[in-house]
């Protein structure tokens, strides 16, 4: 990590830098996990502002009244949830490696938020459409009977109150769930499945949970003794190949 003197040396070096013939996008795939799975979207956005500003990047901002680096995020995360797949496209306007660009992000970020990869991207975000999540619940109310309750349970229409721009929409969210599978591990349901993650048919893992644990009569006790836990693992394309 440089000190601040030396940042200061390095911001005006990438500066005196000729510029690329146009902005070069950079896609970073990281992970969130641990404490931060609670900050919000927003504070997200300005924790990434601040780090790249640290981190001496030759940034791209746009043009104007009000200059800011371009930040563009993939799909929504909820707070409280985790993720090891998760990916931000930045623009740079000097020549840098992306492997530069990584480590000098690393050295200002902790291990709880940290680029596992920078690269020059060849898909665009629209084209994601799946998301695979695994999912832990500790309630009082499982039994060694309540996987095969919930995956019998599954099998039929969950109708659940959605929110969209219009308004609250009621849908029937097993039909945004593309594979599902369900055990009971040292006392906790473990879930893993893939649910839809495009734009227009986006489902949240918690409305999954709160319409389980509704049917299922999960989650009824003290949150202080009863929680659940969300970790998004992959990314998928309509074809279902891995998104990067």
């Amino acid at each position: 990590m440089l000190s601040e003197s030396q940042k200061l040396i390095e911001k005006k070096r990438i500066k005196s830098l000729p510029e690329l013939e146009r902005p070069r996008t950079v896609r970073l795939k990281f992970i969130k996990v641990g404490s931060l799975q609670y900050i919000s979207h927003l504070d997200l956005q300005r924790t990434f502002n601040r780090v790249i500003v640290r981190a001496c990047l030759p940034i791209w901002y746009t043009k104007g009244f009000n200059p800011h680096a371009k930040l563009v995020f993939s799909t929504p995360l909820s707070i409280g949830a985790q993720s090891t797949c998760e990916f931000l496209d930045i623009r740079i306007d000097r020549e840098m490696s992306c492997e530069t660009i990584m480590e000098r992000l690393n050295a200002e970020l902790t291990e709880e938020l940290k680029i596992v990869d920078a690269y020059i991207p060849e898909r665009d975000f629209a084209d994601i459409k799946w998301a695979s999540y695994d999912i832990s619940i500790t309630s009082g109310g499982i039994s060694e009977n309540t996987p095969e309750q919930i995956m019998q349970r599954i099998k039929e229409p969950i109708f659940m109150l959605k929110k969209t721009k219009a308004g609250e929409k009621e849908i029937d969210i097993t039909g945004l769930i593309h594979s599902f599978s369900c055990k009971l591990v040292e006392g906790d349901i473990k879930i893993s499945c893939t649910l839809s993650a495009s734009s227009t048919e986006y489902l949240n893992p918690e409305l999954l949970i709160s319409g389980l644990a509704r049917e299922c009569d999960l989650l009824c006790g003290s949150p202080l003794e009863e929680h659940y836990d969300i970790i998004r693992t992959s990314l998928y394309d309509a074809e279902f190949n891995l998104f990067k």
